[in-house]
């Protein structure tokens, strides 16, 4: 069994999330608030930041990309179709660049202020950046999103998924970043349709079943969020 600590909301957290549930791994998870900068975790990441997961026999392994491509090193092969990292250089490429997309410039520009101001502001204390939601962040966090879903329109409209013909790390890392700002009802389905169905198809899937089950208390999530046929 794997140990992942973890926040409900953090997108990260939730790719890694997405990836284990694919391949029906047991995990317990942890909630972890990394503002509070606990001395435990810090231990285990001195970057305290989420993810963080524990597999027996290995050290405590850091981040969402390091944590995929671990589990595509050490399971990858015995999926066989299942699994979530094409086996060719080229296609291979053509996900992590897709991966370094979403949880870097996705996660920078739109889905982490949104996450913060909306929901991690909540339960922050002043001096640790708590507070009312910045206004003017939330504004252009909600711009950068319109244009990334234009992407997203793009390559489902010339592709089966992001990366290509099957699903891979690709399909899930965006899929994660959008669930965490849909919950908030932040993602203007309206503007894109093929990004919208893609969405749909990938949220229909088996693993996406447990980030649709959370709720936050005192943040209802949006009419889109749990609705597959939205």
């Amino acid at each position: 069994m794997f140990t992942l600590f973890h926040h409900a909301f953090c997108p990260h957290s939730r790719f890694v999330r997405l990836i284990l549930g694919e391949y029906g791994f047991d995990v317990r998870l942890v909630e972890e608030r990394v503002w509070e900068r606990r001395e435990a975790f810090l231990a285990l990441n001195p970057a305290c930041v989420t993810p963080v997961l524990f597999a027996e026999g290995m050290p405590a392994i850091p981040g969402a990309g390091i944590i995929a491509e671990f589990i595509d090193e050490a399971y990858g092969a015995e999926m066989e179709q299942k699994r979530l990292m094409p086996a060719s250089m080229g296609e291979r490429i053509e996900v992590r660049r897709l991966m370094a997309w979403f949880n870097e410039k996705f996660f920078e520009e739109a889905s982490s202020p949104l996450v913060t101001e909306r929901i991690y502001k909540r339960f922050m204390n002043e001096q640790d950046g708590g507070g009312a939601p910045a206004t003017d962040v939330i504004r252009a966090a909600k711009t950068n999103v319109r244009y990334h879903l234009t992407y997203i329109g793009w390559l489902a409209r010339t592709r089966n998924f992001l990366a290509g013909d099957r699903p891979t790390y690709a399909d899930l890392a965006a899929a994660a970043h959008l669930s965490a700002i849909d919950y908030l009802g932040d993602v203007p389905w309206s503007e894109d349709d093929a990004a919208k169905a893609w969405y749909a198809r990938v949220k229909s899937r088996p693993s996406f079943r447990p980030l649709l089950s959370e709720w936050l208390a005192g943040v209802p999530a949006s009419r889109t969020y749990v609705d597959l046929d939205f």
